[in-house]
């Protein structure tokens, strides 16, 4: 007997492997499965603007990548001794302004060729809330602690988060015409808005999502993220203490149906000999000096040299540092 509803899942046309370059934009949920993709091995870049929750200041992001060569000091504010970039999370900000530009354009100027090679780009929009400054009127990612009298905030209608994108989707269509899209809603409730003012919110991504796809068939793709932890995970063991967020084990689960219907079946083996490796790796001793963990070390360089030889598009470099 079935004890949940479970989420019928898509088929693609497409798959993912170990050769596939992913490009992962959006909210913290981006990040999570990032970082299980990273964790495999997969060429993945994630969030390189940092976690952005909105349909449009993800889409700045990417005009920025598609049209910008850098980002130039005039576009750095400064507040609160740190100089920043409302384009960007808070995580790139710096009291040293050169420091604060150097870290943003690293980060985007490596996005941008890693965009131009991607063949998927995953997009996780969380809400449809947005802040505007009031000086500028721009959609910002990310407030930086100015006081909120300094923003308006306002609701994105459907028609607008589409009338965005479809003008968007043909310029990075022609930016890189291999380039498929997944998109995902975050599952994370937005609980400030209310039980009620979470599910609109909600419900203007999911039906502008639909609409992109129905106007791009061929790449554009949604992944149900959000369908599978309000129908089958309804219990609030699936959530972090705050019982907001989504646990460890959500994602482990997400994961799970991710691969099942998006990896090619090279790299879900692949995966599967990753996974005993990593452990082994991550394993940590005691003492190092012993005996046994000698033995460890020695099993794990016998290991990678295996798997770099029965698949040498991977790098293990970072795990083996």
């Amino acid at each position: 007997m079935k004890l949940i509803t479970e989420v019928a899942l898509p088929e693609y046309p497409f798959s993912l492997d170990h050769r596939s370059p992913v490009l992962m934009m959006g909210s913290c949920f981006t990040e999570n499965i990032g970082r299980q993709l990273e964790r495999y091995l997969f060429p993945v870049n994630i969030n390189p603007f940092g976690v952005t929750y909105n349909p449009l200041s993800v889409k700045k992001g990417l005009e920025a990548l598609i049209h910008k060569d850098t980002y130039e000091e005039n576009e750095l504010k400064l507040y609160n001794d740190l100089w920043f970039s409302f384009d960007h999370y808070t995580g790139f900000s710096s009291p040293d302004k050169d420091e604060a530009l150097n870290s943003i354009n690293r980060s985007f100027t490596s996005a941008k060729e890693f965009l131009k090679k991607a063949d998927i780009l995953i997009l996780t929009w969380g809400t449809s809330w947005v802040y505007r400054y009031k000086e500028t009127g721009e959609v910002v990612c990310n407030c930086h602690k100015i006081p909120a009298k300094e923003f308006t905030r306002t609701q994105l209608s459907t028609r607008e988060i589409i009338a965005a994108y479809e003008s968007l989707l043909p310029q990075l269509f022609e930016f890189n015409s291999k380039l498929k899209i997944i998109h995902t809603i975050s599952p994370v409730r937005h609980w400030k808005d209310g039980a009620h003012g979470n599910q609109l919110s909600k419900a203007a991504l999911l039906l502008a999502g639909d609409a992109l796809g129905n106007r791009f068939p061929e790449q554009f793709f949604y992944f149900p993220s959000y369908e599978i932890v309000m129908d089958e995970l309804r219990d609030y063991r699936f959530y972090a203490d705050d019982m907001i967020h989504t646990s460890e084990k959500t994602t482990s689960y997400i994961w799970e149906k991710f691969r099942q219907v998006l990896l090619s079946e090279a790299s879900i083996e692949l995966v599967k000999e990753l996974d005993s490796f990593i452990k082994m790796q991550e394993h940590r001793p005691k003492n190092r000096a012993s005996e046994s963990h000698k033995k460890l070390q020695h099993r794990l360089r016998e290991r990678a040299t295996y798997l770099k030889t029965k698949y040498p598009e991977i790098d293990l470099d970072n795990i083996l540092k």
